[in-house]
């Protein structure tokens, strides 16, 4: 008999450890999978088109909290666990109450998991959410273009609508945004890659992307999400580290991994970090990982009239997943905000509607300042209404992307820019060109 399996996920890993392990396999029957820390996923199906054969209905996915009532009613042999950015004792709770409900547990690695492309692939993952691994992709994507390679970005999955439609996403401009009804969260990833010429991909199927993918570039650019490590075989590793939470790259799931098996490190944010803690995250790696190369690196700000900011009541807009499973209560237009004289930073908490102030309720240790949050329309709006009520003279915009093309802000704003800047030798060109130098 087939081993009756859930994936618990978050509409990502979970869907591409079932696409390359489970979905042809006869081995496994995949029940159902479970959903958590995206908005309204729970209640849908995996659709059968993208199931496979095997599975002509599909699979339902149910809320994580029907997890011990879905192990007993399906006799479910294994639960196998797949979403990122948390806490190993957090994976171990998730364990214990799986093996209490008579089923085992189970986490899939780099072999099982991993894709084998015909093209050379880089990778840029991270030990957080949140550690800057953005701006480290558009560095990368701008060195190997200058080598005169052409390059598309293969970003981690976010496929939120129509899974159907989404099984292969190409983004080559804006209009291409708007015609697969991308999300703020979508378009803070997507936009700034746009903006450097370089295409993305992403969706649901990744050996379809990657294949597709190949066919008009010379080296694949993987663009890591939360602390995953890459769906690739990667032929150079890039891990973002945060020495602004120095110590979670030995505690949190997967960034752990990617601590363990990365070839570079870049530590971001050494220009707004405690050197005490740049020192320890340092330490971190010498024990763990000391064959790997570092680099120290700042995130500089760029702000189009800090004059603007001084004296004024603001609120601080931030990007959303950093703040929520992240868990930052600050980011890059906090740093703005306090640098450029802002006269307070106001707490937009008393002014949430709906599912804004849901999401505070659901991450407490979010800040006064104000996530980005737009998974599906309703939760766009509720971000516009939230801004629109709050009382303050300025928006602090230091999202990816320029908000004002999702949604109205009728307040003053300024945008808080940040790019990776390395210090010292070596450098990620001086890395890339010894390793792909023509």
């Amino acid at each position: 008999m087939p081993i009756r399996t859930i994936i618990m996920g978050a509409a990502g890993r979970d869907f591409h450890n079932f696409n390359v392990f489970f979905r042809d396999n006869p081995d496994y029957e995949v029940v159902a999978f479970t959903a958590t820390q995206i908005p309204d996923i729970e209640g849908r199906t995996y659709p059968s088109e993208l199931a496979g054969k095997r599975y002509p209905k599909g699979i339902p996915i149910f809320a994580e909290s029907d997890l011990v009532k879905l192990i007993k009613e399906h006799n479910v042999d294994q639960v196998v666990f797949a979403y990122s950015d948390v806490p190993h004792e957090y994976v171990m709770h998730k364990a214990s109450t799986v093996l209490a409900a008579g089923a085992n547990f189970q986490l899939l690695g780099l072999r099982s998991t991993q894709l084998k492309s015909t093209k050379p692939v880089v990778s840029v993952c991270a030990v957080r959410t949140g550690s800057g691994k953005s701006q480290t992709t558009r560095r990368v994507s701008l060195i190997l273009r200058g080598m005169g390679f052409k390059v598309a970005a293969i970003r981690h999955p976010m496929p939120y609508g129509d899974l159907v439609k989404q099984k292969v996403q190409r983004f080559a401009n804006y209009a291409d945004l708007d015609k697969h009804e991308c999300t703020i969260e979508e378009r803070e990833e997507y936009e700034p890659h746009l903006d450097n010429g370089v295409i993305v991909y992403a969706g649901v199927d990744y050996e379809a992307i990657l294949r597709q993918a190949e066919q008009e570039v010379d080296i694949v650019l993987w663009d890591g999400g939360n602390n995953d490590f890459s769906f690739y075989q990667s032929d150079f590793k890039i891990v973002v580290v945060d020495p602004h939470r120095p110590g979670h790259e030995l505690s949190y799931h997967p960034g752990e991994t990617n601590l363990r098996d990365a070839d570079v490190f870049v530590i971001n944010k050494v220009d707004t970090a405690n050197p005490d803690n740049v020192i320890k995250v340092r330490q971190n790696i010498q024990a763990t990982n000391p064959q790997a190369v570092v680099i120290e690196a700042a995130s500089p700000l760029f702000v189009e009239d800090p004059g603007a900011i001084r004296g004024k009541r603001v609120l601080v807009v931030e990007d959303g997943p950093t703040l929520t499973h992240g868990e930052m209560a600050y980011g890059a237009g906090w740093v703005a905000a306090r640098r450029f004289g802002a006269a307070e930073i106001v707490d937009p908490r008393p002014f949430a509607v709906r599912s804004i102030k849901a999401t505070y309720e659901k991450y407490p240790r979010t800040g006064a300042i104000l996530p980005a949050m737009g998974y599906g329309e309703a939760q766009t709006r509720d971000l516009e209404e939230t801004i629109r009520n709050s009382d303050v003279d300025m928006v602090i915009i230091a999202t990816p992307i320029d908000l004002n093309r999702v949604i109205k802000i009728d307040k003053p704003a300024q945008r808080v820019r940040y790019e990776l800047q390395e210090i010292g030798l070596p450098t990620l060109e001086t890395l890339l060109k010894a390793k792909f130098g023509k």
